[in-house]
């Protein structure tokens, strides 16, 4: 039995929500729990060229993993994922282009509290529903 495209999107993308839709929850959903230290954290963070450019370059390599590997646009998930490797790659352009410009958006995001958890809140019920697509929804069959 061969399997078709459709099959191989479908799996494609099981395998990357599997991933990314835990990561989402997690991260993201610790970003909310510790927002006021965040500000320090970014601080520390900027404070590190080294370290800016290490993130950058890591950021530009999953999304360009992402894009690689998951060229896929039909349904909810596939479209997630897809669009966050895109994201990815041109937040990660930016980072190591224009570091300082990351570093105010930073320390300016760290007085608007209710604007920062909106933003990470909805990244968790991406993440939550990757999961759910990625190890609880059966796999659709034809």
């Amino acid at each position: 039995m061969s399997t078709t495209s459709s099959d191989t999107a479908a799996a494609r993308t099981r395998a990357f929500s599997r991933v990314i839709g835990p990561w989402l929850v997690i991260i993201p959903g610790l970003v909310m729990l510790r927002e006021p230290e965040m500000g320090t954290i970014a601080a520390a963070f900027f404070a590190n060229p080294a370290l800016v450019w290490l993130a950058g370059g890591l950021m530009l390599f999953g999304g360009l993993l992402i894009i690689a590997f998951h060229p896929y646009w039909s349904g909810l998930a596939a479209v997630i994922i897809s669009a966050l490797g895109w994201l990815l790659v041109l937040r990660a352009v930016a980072v190591l282009a224009a570091p300082t410009l990351f570093e105010q958006a930073a320390m300016a995001s760290a007085g608007a509290a209710m604007t920062v958890r909106l933003i990470f809140g909805l990244l968790v019920v991406a993440g939550l529903y990757l999961t759910y697509v990625g190890w609880l929804a059966r796999p659709v069959t034809d």
